[in-house]
């Protein structure tokens, strides 16, 4: 039973209020909170906010910065932490056993959203299958809100959601890491290993991903993809509806049969007529049609699935120039997305990779990548783990790739643009975050688009 909104907002007025990291979903966080009545800190990691520094001053929030800024939390009664801040840190374990209530924005949303809500997570096609479910019930003719990863924070406009809405949201496994509440509709795209720089093992990488649906009522639907092994294992913890889709069974809920797209038994459309590059992506319209089925009809699914051509860093044609065309995907954050991408193309391509480590190996990114790239470009911190990878892949198997390292993404493109002729794709596709170099995968993406297009 979702709690009435009300309920919070008599919990919180007065509170000492901590609220860690002001990224895009604290800071609307932070100014509800304010109206709400309770007394506000915001700590950050940085040194200044710039204009966002005066603005809050303004409205009566104390300020804690720099590298001791965690020690903001101390006498706080109720704390919101970053995603990415795990729930175990120190400071956060030391006011909780002083008796403060530890939540995140995401987690505060679950909990008083008064309308159905779709949940997304996994390690790779979060965010196209989001969106695509969000474009379905919008073509439906519903009252769609978009949130979690992608969108605008929810929490802070809670109000103007009604009952009959829908709400969808991306989520991480940062935001599910402790949460006790699920969505209605919890939807695993894949996992594989991912955020092993943050996460203590795997298992508490995919424990955090499982909470998904591990709170839902009797009214839960549980969507998996049959076809990896770690959510195909997740079967027998799903206590309700449970609607597996597949490119390979048949037997599935949604599934592709020679070159029809079918949901529950029911044609949604052929996959030549899809708009979208990629199996993985024909992977992503089936999970979302498994999503929504009795909740829109086919011909909503068939609408999307045949007009839709992706989202912004997604595979996303930039220009062509002089018979080179280049491609813009920056969201491929991990190497199974790079592998998936490489699959999309018909011909080998100049890939330019490399970024934050994460901690996971590039093994399997050679093994499946070594016959699909024609140049391989590398940048970032993680430059010369991919190239050991694919120097060993490369003597066992005997090829020959050329690889060239860089040190910056201006200069990986025109390293890329000089190793190009007529007829190539160079796409950037870097099987890494990007905190190396950028402060997101959408910032790396728009600065490679810049650079494309000032190409001469």
């Amino acid at each position: 039973m979702k709690k009435n909104f009300y309920e919070f907002k008599q919990f919180i007025k007065g509170k000492k209020v901590a609220v860690v990291g002001l990224g895009v979903s604290n800071t609307p966080l932070i100014k509800m909170l304010v109206g709400l009545g309770a007394s506000v800190v915001a700590c950050d990691k940085r040194e200044t906010l710039g204009d966002l520094e005066r603005e809050l001053l303004e409205i009566g929030v104390a300020l804690r910065l720099g590298v001791d800024h965690l020690k903001g939390v101390e006498g706080c009664e109720v704390i919101f932490r970053a995603p990415s801040l795990m729930p175990n840190n120190e400071y956060l374990e030391k006011e909780k056993e002083k008796g403060a209530y530890i939540t995140t924005e995401m987690k505060e949303f679950l909990k008083y959203c008064p309308c159905k809500i779709y949940g997304v997570t996994g390690s790779d096609g979060k965010t196209t299958t989001t969106t695509l479910i969000h474009e379905i019930l919008k073509q439906e003719g519903y009252k769609v809100f978009l949130g979690g990863n992608i969108g605008k924070p929810l929490f802070p406009i809670i109000e103007e959601i009604d009952e009959d809405d829908y709400v969808v949201v991306e989520l991480s496994s940062f935001q599910l890491m402790e949460c006790e509440y699920s969505t209605d509709v919890a939807v695993i795209t894949n996992l594989s290993p991912n955020h092993l720089d943050i996460h203590k093992d795997m298992n508490e990488y995919v424990n955090a991903k499982k909470n998904i649906f591990a709170h839902q009522d009797s009214n839960g639907i549980v969507v998996l993809n049959r076809d990896n092994d770690i959510t195909y294992s997740m079967k027998n913890d799903v206590r309700n509806e449970l609607r597996m889709f597949s490119t390979n069974d048949k037997g599935a809920f949604a599934y592709l049969e020679d070159d029809k797209l079918v949901v529950n038994g029911e044609i949604v459309c052929k996959k030549d007529e899809v708009k979208l590059l990629g199996m993985h992506n024909i992977e992503n319209l089936l999970t979302a049609f498994a999503a929504v089925y009795g909740s829109t009809s086919i011909e909503s699914m068939r609408k999307v699935a045949t007009s839709f051509t992706g989202v912004e860093h997604r595979i996303e044609f930039v220009r062509e120039i002089n018979g080179v065309r280049f491609y813009n995907d920056s969201i491929a954050s991990s190497p199974t997305r790079t592998i998936a991408n490489l699959k999309s193309f018909n011909q080998k391509i100049v890939l330019i990779a490399g970024g934050y480590d994460k901690k996971i190996p590039f093994d399997e990114l050679a093994k499946e990548g070594i016959e699909r790239i024609k140049v391989l470009i590398l940048m970032g911190l993680t430059k010369e783990k991919i190239r050991n990878a694919f120097l060993k892949e490369a003597e066992e198997r005997n090829i020959k790739l050329p690889i060239i390292e860089v040190d910056s993404l201006e200069d990986a493109v025109n390293k890329a643009y000089l190793a190009s002729e007529k007829g190539d794709i160079v796409a950037l596709s870097p099987a890494c975050a990007s905190f190396d170099m950028f402060k997101d995968f959408a910032e790396r993406g728009r600065k490679f688009k810049e650079i494309v297009m000032n190409l001469k």
